[in-house]
């Protein structure tokens, strides 16, 4: 039997090792747990490439995008927001959210205050500092993110676009499903 510690030598190494391995279970079809493992394979690649890209400004890749909710939140007209509706758009339970805005606000990069309305909850926002750092970093990160699609063409990454939005769309389904089922 392969070493399961091997298991990311090649792609049809990979996968002729869980097909022989869930045929005990009578399971012949792994396309799905190969696309995920695909997927997942790739959003970890994405977040180690990232983490060396914000390492400079000293900010993980979940930091910075809670920066540039904020600032879009910003843009939109929306200054300050509550860490329940960033932890609910960042997708990270309160107590992760709380972790990163202490950090955030220990950096100096966002401000945390009374809401005005209700006094027993926070409104976040950006100060100038968090504001600077993101308008500075925005144009590198969009850049970086474009070179990781350089080695498609157009019609792959309008190809991949459409399937990623059809895998979407399937697991947002699929999780109303559970979620009421």
């Amino acid at each position: 039997m392969t070493n399961c510690a091997d298991h990311d030598d090649g792609a049809s190494d990979h996968r002729q090792h869980i097909q022989q391995f869930l045929a005990e279970y009578g399971v012949t079809d792994v396309r799905g747990l190969e696309i995920m493992r695909l997927v997942r394979r790739a959003a970890h690649a994405y977040e180690a490439s990232m983490a060396g890209l914000m390492r400079d400004c000293q900010l993980s890749p979940p930091r910075w995008r809670i920066l540039l909710r904020l600032h879009v939140e910003e843009a939109c007209g929306t200054p300050a927001v509550n860490p329940t509706r960033l932890s609910k758009t960042q997708n990270v339970s309160k107590n992760t959210i709380s972790a990163h805005l202490r950090a955030l606000e220990g950096q100096g990069l966002i401000i945390r205050e009374l809401d005005p309305e209700d006094r027993r909850q926070f409104r976040i926002r950006l100060s100038d500092a968090g504001r600077a750092l993101v308008r500075a970093s925005i144009p590198g990160h969009i850049e970086f993110m474009n070179d990781l699609l350089a080695g498609l063409d157009e019609d792959e990454v309008a190809r991949l676009h459409t399937l990623l939005e059809k895998l979407i769309q399937s697991l947002t389904e699929h999780r109303s499903v559970g979620e009421t089922g």
